[in-house]
């Protein structure tokens, strides 16, 4: 690969599903639903030119079993819906945690709950990071804030599932699926035949040892001993795979964290704060799972309090809580259901934060009382 980056102007969801194939993926299954139609308009017109297959399947149900069946194979397999599909998949999630197989799901969240809206929102936090469906497992979660990061997470996630073989998601939003900008990719392309071989794919059983791709475990303890075996590789997972983005946090009296299109308009609203001489940062996570704790508890230290922003009720403020633990006061600026923050409105709440705070929803008609301490 060239030292020069071709460049391009692509739609967020295009990105990503162009970066899927870049990155070896060669099966993908999906089903309709806005916002993020156009990965699998995508995936429909370019993968079987591409050496891959494209299936329309019947229901989101339909979709995420075909991904099992498929990573079971070993093949870069994936999925994609925005929220209420993504909550029809969670019982196959869970199966193919179960499986310890990896696989590409990916949510393009809408508005909700229910079926909400199609505008960006960031209401599915809880249920990336915490497993939405039964059982103990975990997903790892990325968070892009930009086209350029929607196409490049995909060999990211690829990656990073097939070394630990656990599922992975990225987490996205309606706008970042739709917007426009200018990009490139840092990869070369992935050619799938050149990948290591998995010792756990099903297939050809010529001269090999019988595969079982499965996840009922029957006899007395022997789920409880699996499932904490796969414990301890997340505890891995969470001690050498954290990713996050820090501006302007080392002298800084409040700390704004945001994640994803949030963070772009926390980081507007810092830069404001610092031309009017208050010391503000952000601090982006970009692993939403494994979440960087660590980082943030060390910031906790030499800040005054923090800001959460969200495009939700408040979701990830409770893990910013968790890693200050009672240190410095944390506060929310929340914009629900498809409200956008913008840079203005983020600066009134890191004025209100560090005056103490007022209400922790955002109120158009009293925009100075949007953050509180929780």
């Amino acid at each position: 690969m060239s030292d020069k980056k071709e460049k391009f102007l692509m739609k967020g969801n295009e990105a990503l599903a162009e970066g899927a194939i870049r990155a070896g993926c060669r099966f993908f299954a999906g089903y309709p639903i806005t916002p993020q139609n156009e990965v699998p308009e995508y995936m429909a017109a370019n993968m079987h030119d591409r050496g891959g297959a494209f299936v329309q399947a019947e229901s989101e149900t339909a979709a995420i079993n075909m991904v099992f069946g498929s990573a079971s194979t070993g093949t870069r397999a994936m999925t994609s819906s925005s929220s209420p599909g993504v909550s029809l998949k969670q019982e196959g999630i869970s199966y193919i945690a179960g499986a310890d197989l990896p696989c590409l799901i990916v949510n393009v969240m809408r508005g909700g709950p229910g079926l909400g809206n199609i505008i960006g929102a960031q209401g599915d936090y809880f249920q990336a990071t915490r497993g939405g469906g039964h059982g103990d497992y975990r997903l790892i979660v990325l968070a892009p804030n930009s086209v350029e990061e929607m196409g490049n997470f995909p060999k990211l996630a690829f990656d990073l599932s097939e070394k630990y073989r656990v599922p992975a998601m990225i987490l996205a939003d309606g706008i970042l699926g739709q917007m426009m900008e200018g990009m490139s990719y840092d990869f070369a392309p992935v050619d799938p035949s050149k990948l290591p071989a998995k010792d756990f794919a099903l297939g050809n059983s010529a001269g090999r040892k019988t595969r079982r791709v499965y996840s009922v475990w029957l006899t007395e303890g022997e789920l409880e001993h699996i499932v904490l075996n796969r414990a301890k590789k997340y505890a891995e997972i969470e001690k050498t795979e954290v990713r996050f983005e820090e501006r302007y946090t080392k002298d800084a009296d409040i700390v704004v964290a945001a994640y994803g299109l949030s963070a772009r308009a926390s980081l507007e609203a810092v830069e404001l704060a610092r031309k009017e001489g208050i010391k503000a940062g952000l601090f982006r996570p970009i692993t939403l799972w494994p979440y960087p704790y660590k980082q943030l508890k060390a910031l906790s230290k030499t800040a005054k309090c923090m800001l959460t922003v969200e495009m939700s009720l408040g979701q990830m403020v409770t893990d910013v809580r968790l890693a200050v633990n009672g240190k410095i006061p944390v506060y929310l600026h929340a914009r629900p259901a498809g409200g956008q923050p913008t840079g203005e409105d983020i600066l009134t709440a890191i004025k209100s934060a560090l005056k103490g705070g007022g209400p922790c929803l955002y109120d158009p008609e009293k925009p100075e009382f949007c953050g509180s301490e929780l």
